[in-house]
């Protein structure tokens, strides 16, 4: 059936949700909207019909279980940020430093993750964090690692199929860091997560990831420093900071300015961790 042009819908239910789904194929999920500010004209002539979260009190739920924080995809990001230590640091320093206040309290988490036109800033920290997202359709839900879902968000995500919540597991990081970066390209950007955990003077685990124009995440250059006793001498700590350079030397999206800023960066932080 034809919608009306422009119009917008706020089921308050899953079940009106995807019913007018059903009924509007073409209609497109609307989450905070900012999205839109930049390209409204284009976004309201491609799109027949908007369907608003806003009502679904479901998406707007934070809850913290033994191991588990959920956040519902409509859940605003300064909403986030004033929980407090629950949520994890390298989270909030990245969404401190999304836009500014106002907007922050306007833009939802779902809305970020799952811009297509656009890659945001908190796939990075959430990738990091081994967050899952859950999926629903009208009959199904599934759950999908941050990892997977953002090689190809127009792939992974099925035909109405909606992003309703995202889970973080409580880990504790002993070193965190968050770094958003100048960038060239100002429709671009760019950013670090930097994360270690110890255990008895031993660096057990460490994750670094880059996000531009995608993400990339070099798993060789994690495996030299997993293991390894500190404070880091610094043959080793070179050893990971030279296998980054000629991991990024590969990678043609990225301009040398961009891959200098990524290298400091990575040498700031893993030298932070050979003192």
């Amino acid at each position: 059936m034809d919608a009306p042009l422009n119009q917008v819908l706020f089921p308050a239910t899953f079940a009106d949700y995807f019913a007018a789904w059903n009924r509007f194929p073409d209609a497109v999920p609307f989450a905070g909207g900012t999205s839109l500010t930049a390209k409204r004209e284009e976004a309201l002539e491609s799109a027949p019909i908007f369907l608003c979260l806003d009502k679904i009190e479901e998406l707007h739920r934070v809850t913290r279980t033994e191991h588990y924080l959920e956040i519902g995809a409509m859940v605003k990001l300064n909403k986030l940020t004033a929980l407090g230590k629950i949520v994890p640091e390298v989270l909030c320093s990245c969404l401190k430093n999304i836009a500014g206040f106002q907007l922050r309290n306007i833009a939802s988490i779902g809305g970020n993750i799952c811009c297509i036109s656009l890659l945001h800033d908190l796939p990075a920290p959430l990738i990091a964090l081994d967050a899952q997202y859950e999926l629903r359709t009208s009959q199904t839900a599934r759950w999908i690692s941050a990892g997977r879902f953002h090689m190809d968000v127009p792939s992974v995500l099925g035909k109405q199929e909606l992003l309703t919540r995202i889970r973080l597991p409580l880990h504790k990081w002993d070193y965190s860091v968050y770094r958003k970066f100048y960038c060239e390209n100002f429709q671009i950007s760019e950013s670090l997560v930097f994360l270690a955990k110890t255990q008895k003077s031993i660096l057990s685990e460490i994750r670094v990831i880059y996000k531009g124009s995608s993400i990339l995440r070099n798993k060789n250059a994690e495996d030299i420093l997993n293991g390894k006793y500190l404070p880091l001498n610094h043959k080793t700590a070179g050893e990971f900071i030279l296998n980054w350079s000629e991991f990024l030397a590969h990678k043609q999206n990225i301009s040398e300015f961009s891959r200098n800023s990524i290298i400091n960066s990575i040498e700031e932080n893993v030298f932070n961790l050979s003192e």
